[in-house]
């Protein structure tokens, strides 16, 4: 038989209120019943407010990948990783992939794709995605043909635009993702501006590179708040203090991710994943990255 204190640690706070309501309420246990519930209570919401899983930007191991795909994957989830955004496929196809993402236990829930040179070239990239099983296609780069002038970030925005209507006829989420230049001055404003303003909330997401933000001195949170429901994964790195701002391995610089990740998905963040563009050693940046993520 269990003893009354193990017990007690397994009533919620629902079964608390049941037993009140039949009548323990002058009960010596209650108290002790209240407390057990009072404290499991805590804790799941602690586990709420946990990240739960820590994703990786694939380009952090690109160089890795390239010699060794199967050991580079198996090393990325020993470090913790549980979800994958791709940055490309090394010459295999999707079934391939499917069989050693299921191996690792690993899901892969976004892509990056370049713009492609016309409209035509969506529905190539779109069939792949769905191949792959993602579930979100992101434009994470553009030339300065698409930058610098309005003329420029409104022709981008008609590319995106067009591109998120035939991601969503695919079944398929659409976004587009920040460096630092999106926040240069075009006149009063700047390229996320005209970017954010002039493409459709529904339909264009934003993935949110939280050092490219700050790099270029913009507060991640104050985006994420003026985008509340559109900003739907970000990269993670870290940055040192002004004015050099390097990039970091999480962890190590002056970005507060326990609390951006916290405010973030109740603004509608769903998936983050841990980026460096130029690790010294790949692998040793996402362990790293990856410890400082489990504690937040």
């Amino acid at each position: 038989m269990e003893s009354t204190s193990f017990t007690q640690s397994r009533l919620s706070r629902r079964e608390v209120l049941q037993l009140l309501a039949a009548g323990l309420a002058g009960s010596t246990v209650l108290p002790a019943l209240a407390t057990a519930a009072s404290t499991a209570e805590s804790r799941d919401a602690e586990t709420r407010r946990r990240i739960g899983r820590i994703g990786l930007q694939l380009y952090t191991v690109r160089s890795a990948l390239s010699k060794d795909i199967e050991g580079t994957i198996a090393a990325v989830a020993a470090a913790g990783i549980t979800e994958l955004e791709f940055a490309g496929y090394y010459d295999k196809t999707p079934a391939w992939w499917s069989e050693l993402l299921k191996k690792h236990h690993l899901t892969a829930p976004a892509t990056h794709e370049a713009l492609p040179a016309t409209d035509d070239g969506w529905p190539t990239i779109f069939d792949r995605a769905k191949g792959m099983g993602h579930e979100i296609v992101i434009v994470p780069f553009v030339g300065n043909n698409y930058r610098g002038s309005r003329d420029n970030w409104m022709k981008l925005a008609e590319r995106l635009n067009t591109g998120a209507q035939k991601a969503k006829a695919a079944g398929l989420q659409f976004a587009y993702h920040n460096h630092d230049f999106e926040f240069a001055p075009v006149g009063d404003t700047t390229g996320y501006d005209i970017l954010t303003a002039n493409t459709d909330a529904s339909l264009v997401k934003l993935e949110l590179d939280m050092y490219w933000a700050v790099k270029a001195g913009r507060d991640p949170l104050e985006l994420m708040t003026a985008h509340k429901g559109r900003v739907i994964c970000c990269h993670v790195k870290d940055a040192s203090a002004a004015p050099e701002r390097k990039m970091l391995d999480v962890g190590a610089g002056t970005i507060d991710f326990k609390m951006l990740l916290e405010k973030g998905r109740a603004l509608g963040l769903t998936h983050w994943f841990i980026e460096h563009d130029q690790p010294t050693d790949a692998l040793a940046s996402i362990k790293a990255s990856a410890a400082a993520m489990l504690r937040y």
